[in-house]
């Protein structure tokens, strides 16, 4: 007996020591010290593998996607043996406290605190992947007693790497330009990044600008995986700029009302901790300062509005590359950067481990008040569909969908009073039949206020971005907000398409609306299958049936290549592009109102060869936005073009060049200006946006930019001169619009806005409009009082008005479309991709 006992001794030690072994280290598994070198993604995914292979009891690996570039997507669950093993129960007990599980058994409080942390969302910004190397070993290390305390009642998930195609741009640039031995001086080209830079993805997106929208594939990938748990912790590691310490929660002013007290709180309660330990190393920190929780689409503020305690951590590290020498003198190198982000990982952890059963019982206490009591004075958002887009319904239902956001269909009620987006004004209305209902009362109440409320309360102007984000705007919807409780009782009725055949008769075309950007869409894919379309630039009514101005139409008589297959083409068409409005068949080109299928008013779309300028002095934000719009979103061919090889780009190679928002040289010399200026005199046709529109601006073009009106200084402006120090980062204020939404008047006679009302909303982040135009077309106009919601400074205010914001200038044969702001920005302002669409095919 004594035998076997010894025995079973020194086998413990055995399989414990051999288990302390199969854990490797960073270092033993790169083969050099971490900190020591950049470590590209797949190493970092092979490491994460290895050590989920060394201790499957505590750590599992669940694969959620892929990049643009193929680069895997996968997130970690490490936790207590025991939990591990019961790590789907857990899952669906926390949806149970969410008020989100689809069955109806009852919610434990009897389960682990669930902190997840993200890494690496902007790829330049790279000690943060470095770090979750150490911390995962910490958390695995068998010699570690103290990880392994908190994760007897803590879940942590880890995504090692949001953003990894950005990530290996700026890594494998670094291995490339950098020296043998770090070089710290800021001038050395290894703190140069060329352009784009490894912040954003392929596409040039900023990931951290797009957890509500969902535009990128990255960010709908994760966000399913995200809202199948529901952490009550989200921590998002960043970097700064190279001469900041570390700055960590709580967050600075503004916070959106909606934030909870115990949100507030528990914040404080994790920067204490870091203090603790940074206060300790004599390290530098600051909180409460310039990282605020007010746009929705952050990697804390959207936690935070699904329940969480949602926090960034940003270590100063920015162009730093392995060691840099900051402002103080002092040389911060990769190894610095890590540690401090090992930190705060851990520390929050360690919180979330001491105060599990409280953050637990916050949680459920989150939801159970959110269905309870709503949240915000505005208890139903109304949606009326309008019957002739049916795909920005169908559009609007997945957005809801993909943010867990419940929406009901209404049934007719008496009048009620409700807040109408579009007239800015309290009205009576009552509810109809296909109304969409979007009640407060609601698990996702709080997302459901911050995305769909008219205004924002803004606490703090000093804010980080934009402040005006509403999806009625956004979406071009016609929406009330009701303080009414206003119950779902009906079923959305399904769309009905007519089709007024004449039997034994073939059509001699098919006419479709051009209502939505679904249209466009199937515009791009008839264009490319050599299907010859026309448009109507008046209304025009035949076989009894009236159509809109900028209808499209396919006539046999165009398109006699493709015999009797042409109707099968056209369904094709739109079945690949899911095109939901409908078709209708002609049969004959004798109009009963407007101008004949033969008449010069019904124009050919050729299809147009479309070029953009990208490069250094481009805005890469603003590039592949546009970029992804026409891969992604319009599915028609773009040529990049580097705005460095313009002097000697072939103009008459395209019939289209986009201008993106910023600075273009070859405008600035004769020569560039000259040749621009030539191809469009012969029937090119340029779209400028933001500053590329403000540059030609002043060229002798035929537009010029708005000023504010000047006058004589009276004693009010003069004693403006006499300013306080200690207010010298709010002085700016009252001159900037960090954005803001303004409505604006269109003129929808013109093709730039066919498929528009006589109104759009604009999101606004500079103060840049134009003069009216007088030998052009002023399609889009900012009057008095247009100003709609969030923060525009009171000096803002009064130049936003009188002035231009999208036209059109003909010059020779060609067109110049003007555009003072961006339609499509972060491709989340829906309503615009129309308008963009009609500068590419419509506009002459």
């Amino acid at each position: 007996m004594l035998l076997n006992l010894r025995t079973l001794i020194l086998s413990f030690v055995f399989v414990s020591g051999t288990l302390a072994q199969a854990v490797p280290s960073p270092d033993e598994f790169l083969g050099y010290p971490l900190g020591t070198r950049f470590t590209l993604h797949y190493k970092i995914v092979q490491y994460v593998e290895a050590l989920a292979k060394a201790r499957p009891d505590m750590m599992k690996v669940e694969y959620y996607g892929k990049t643009n570039e193929g680069r895997q997507l996968l997130v970690t669950y490490i936790s207590s043996p025991e939990n591990i093993s019961a790590l789907e129960s857990i899952r669906q007990n926390n949806l149970r406290l969410a008020l989100q599980s689809k069955d109806k058994m009852a919610a434990s409080d009897n389960t682990p605190a669930i902190v997840w942390m993200s890494y690496n969302v902007h790829g330049n910004e790279a000690s943060s992947s470095e770090a979750v190397m150490k911390t995962l070993f910490a958390l695995l290390d068998p010699a570690n007693s103290t990880t392994k305390q908190w994760l007897k009642n803590t879940v942590v998930i880890i995504d090692p790497c949001i953003n990894p195609d950005g990530r290996d741009r700026y890594v494998n640039w670094y291995h490339q330009v950098a020296s043998s031995t770090p070089d710290p001086r800021p001038s050395a080209r290894e703190h140069a990044e060329p352009w784009p830079g490894g912040r954003t993805n392929h596409y040039n997106f900023d990931l951290n600008r797009d957890w509500a929208w969902q535009s990128q594939v990255e960010t709908q990938q994760r966000l399913k995986l995200y809202n199948r748990w529901l952490p009550q912790i989200h921590v998002d590691f960043h970097e700064q700029g190279y001469n900041e310490p570390y700055y960590f929660a709580p967050a600075a002013e503004p916070y959106h009302e909606v934030i909870t007290p115990w949100q507030r709180e528990f914040q404080v309660k994790i920067g204490r901790n870091h203090a603790r330990y940074f206060d300790a190393n004599g390290w530098l920190y600051f909180t409460k300062e310039r990282f605020d929780l007010l746009y929705p689409s952050y990697g804390d503020t959207y936690p935070t509005y699904n329940g969480a305690i949602g926090m960034t951590y940003e270590q100063g590290g920015i162009r730093a590359g392995l060691a840099i020498i900051n402002e103080d003198g002092d040389t911060l190198t990769l190894k610095d950067r890590l540690e401090h982000h090992y930190t705060t990982g851990l520390s929050t952890i360690e919180v979330a481990s001491a105060n599990a059963q409280q953050l637990i019982k916050e949680y459920r206490k989150y939801f159970a008040d959110a269905v309870a009591n709503g949240s915000g004075e505005y208890k139903t958002y109304i949606i009326r569909p309008d019957p002739a887009k049916p795909d920005v319904q169908e559009g609007l239902k997945k957005f809801l969908d993909n943010n867990g956001i419940i929406y009901e269909y209404a049934s007719p009620t008496k009048p009620l009073k409700a807040y109408n987006y579009i007239s800015g004004k309290e009205e009576t209305i009552s509810t109809e039949v296909n109304d969409m209902l979007i009640s407060s009362y609601q698990p996702r109440s709080a997302l459901a206020k911050v995305l769909f409320e008219p205004r924002s309360r803004i606490t703090d102007t000093a804010t980080y971005d934009i402040t005006a984000w509403s999806i009625p705007y956004a979406w071009g919807l016609q929406a009330y907000a009701s303080r009414e409780r206003i119950s779902g009782s009906g079923f959305e009725a399904p769309v009905v398409i007519a089709d007024n055949r004449v039997e034994g008769k073939k059509p001699i075309g098919y006419v479709i609306p051009w209502t939505s950007f679904a249209g466009a869409k199937l515009l791009s894919n008839l264009l490319q299958r050599d299907v010859k379309v026309r448009y109507a630039e008046q209304p025009f009514a035949v076989d009894g049936k009236n159509f809109e101005k900028g209808s499209l139409i396919i006539l046999r008589t165009s398109n006699m290549k493709f015999g009797d297959t042409l109707e099968n083409v056209v369904v094709k068409c739109i079945s690949e592009t899911g095109f939901k409005t409908g078709i209708a068949k002609v049969y004959t080109g004798f109009v009963d109102k407007g101008h004949d299928f033969g008449s010069p008013k019904v124009r050919s779309i050729s299809k147009p060869r479309v070029a953009m300028l990208t490069g250094d002095g481009v805005s890469g934000n603003a590039a592949g936005q546009i970029w992804h719009y026409f891969e992604q979103d319009l599915r028609f061919p773009l040529s990049l073009v580097n705005q460095d090889g313009a002097g000697r780009m072939k103009w008459s190679d395209f019939d289209v060049v986009i201008l993106p928002d910023g600075m273009y040289r070859f405008i600035q010399d004769k020569p560039g200006q000259e040749a621009l200026k030539n191809w469009i005199m012969q029937g090119g046709k340029l779209i400028a946006l933001e500053n590329a529109a403000e540059q030609l601006s002043t060229l002798d073009w035929g537009f010029k930019m708005k000023k504010a009106e000047e006058g004589k200084d009276d004693d009010k402006q003069l004693y403006e001169r006499l300013k306080r120090f200690e207010n010298a980062e709010r002085d700016y204020l009252p001159s900037t619009i960090p954005g803001a939404v303004y409505k604006i008047e269109l003129d929808n006679s013109h093709p730039l806005a066919f498929g528009y009302g006589d109104h759009f909303f604009v999101l606004k982040r500079d103060d840049t409009i134009y003069e009216y135009l007088k030998s052009g077309w002023n399609v889009g106009v900012i009057r008095k009082e247009n100003y709609v919601s969030g923060f525009a400074g009171s000096k803002t205010k009064e130049k936003m008005k009188d002035g231009l914001m999208f036209g059109a200038l003909n010059m020779g044969s060609g067109t110049v479309v003007v555009m003072a702001t961006d339609p499509i920005f972060r491709s989340f302002w829906e309503s615009g991709k129309l308008l963009f669409a009609n500068a590419v095919f419509m506009v002459d």
